[in-house]
């Protein structure tokens, strides 16, 4: 990405920048065993755990069973933005998640530069068919 670690650390840290690429999700406090919630869109809340957090550096935390991982690393362009998910057991629900993070970077991406994915449907829709050809492939 060609935008510096701080801006892009500020798109998965700050509720505000966070809820423009991923609405349901919204962090309680930013600290290692704080909570991430996850809005069930029926008044109800998913906690999720913060398992290590390394400002500007990492964020990891729970996801069910699941682990997601963002790590950033400075480059000369801006910085690297790797997203790391630790798949427990291989679901039908599996290639659903992989899209849905897959279409989550490219709206992050997309936010910072300023503009907006002609369609985020559209899009997963694409992606979830890779997806559920990949893992059908190694499962």
């Amino acid at each position: 990405m060609n935008y510096p670690v701080p801006q892009v650390w500020s798109f998965l840290t700050e509720n505000g920048k966070l809820k423009q690429w991923f609405p349901e999700l919204s962090l309680a406090e930013l600290v290692e065993g704080g909570a991430v919630k996850f809005d069930m869109g029926d008044g109800s809340y998913e906690e999720m755990t913060l398992l290590e957090v390394k400002p500007s550096s990492v964020l990891e935390y729970t996801w069910d069973r699941d682990r997601v991982r963002f790590e950033l690393y400075p480059t000369a362009e801006g910085c690297r933005l790797l997203l790391i998910e630790k798949i427990t057991r291989i679901t039908d629900h599996t290639p659903r998640d992989l899209a849905g993070w897959h279409v989550c970077l490219d709206v992050i991406s997309a936010l910072l530069d300023g503009r907006e994915l002609e369609s985020r449907k559209a899009e997963w829709e694409k992606r979830y068919a890779q997806y559920r050809e990949a893992v059908s492939a190694i499962g």
